[in-house]
């Protein structure tokens, strides 16, 4: 296995250049942020943007517990790719997670500096320090369950056809951690109660809410939604229609992943 490694300090845009040195070098698999990635798909790992705190993250990142190294490196192996991308801070830190993972010796350092301008390296200062951003090079859908709760989007790269032969895209997430804020933020289970009463009044005539029960999960939310559907309806289409708008637009307007709508027609009116 040969490894490279991709070195910057914080916030100088690693994440984001990691897709595009992965595709140069023909890179099939990186270990990022306690992640281990073989391409849009993350296979192992708890990403260090999920913790509360920096001291956290970084432990996270180094692989410092036992059962989160373990998970890694026993998929690492099974997968056995033939050439992988390790990103850090330094070039101490990129040593001790290959160490860590029972890597071979890191054959090449990239220094983000080679591969960006300072315009560049700036910008990405500028998305972490005040706006709290950070980039993981997969798509949203693969981070869904992870970060419910997080404000989470993607953002899609257009490629240039010459370069990749077919043209097309490539997807990376963007992530604001709660220890880039001054602090936390909870969304009340009011509030989802209010969205999906608005979702009634605004997508549709024939239901009327009565209760919203609103269940916290490992992975995100569990809705239970009580409704009166005008008598004439079709029940079921009415039903089964209010449910997807519910699931789409919570989880659209509040970043929860909606594990799943439960809709209880109580009545006809």
């Amino acid at each position: 296995m040969k490894v490279y490694a991709l070195v910057g300090k914080s916030g100088t845009g690693k994440s984001y250049q990691a897709m595009n040195l992965c595709k140069e070098k023909n890179i099939k698999s990186v270990i990022d942020d306690g992640l281990f990635i073989v391409g849009n798909d993350i296979l192992a790992g708890t990403s260090a943007k999920r913790q509360v705190t920096k001291t956290g993250a970084i432990k996270t990142a180094l692989f410092t517990d036992d059962e989160h190294r373990n998970s890694v490196k026993t998929k690492i192996d099974q997968v056995s790719p033939e050439n992988i991308l390790v990103l850090g801070t330094s070039d101490g830190m990129v040593k001790r997670i290959a160490e860590r993972l029972g890597l071979p010796e890191i054959d090449n350092i990239i220094y983000i500096e080679t591969i960006t301008t300072e315009t560049e390296r700036e910008a990405a200062r500028k998305q972490r320090q005040e706006l709290g951003k950070h980039v993981i090079p997969v798509p949203t859908f693969q981070l869904k369950r992870e970060f419910s709760g997080y404000f989470l989007h993607p953002l899609r790269i257009f490629k240039d056809k010459g370069r990749i032969g077919k043209g097309g895209f490539a997807e990376k997430s963007v992530v604001r951690p709660t220890y880039s804020y001054m602090g936390d933020y909870i969304i009340s289970d009011k509030v989802i109660g209010d969205i999906v009463k608005c979702i009634a009044t605004s997508e549709t005539r024939n239901v009327k809410v009565s209760k919203v029960f609103t269940e916290k999960t490992q992975t995100g939310i569990k809705l239970t939604v009580s409704i009166f559907i005008r008598y004439g309806s079709k029940v079921i289409d009415t039903a089964r229609s209010f449910q997807e708008q519910v699931a789409t637009q919570v989880g659209y307007m509040t970043a929860f992943n909606v594990d799943c709508v439960d809709v209880e027609v109580s009545d006809l009116k």
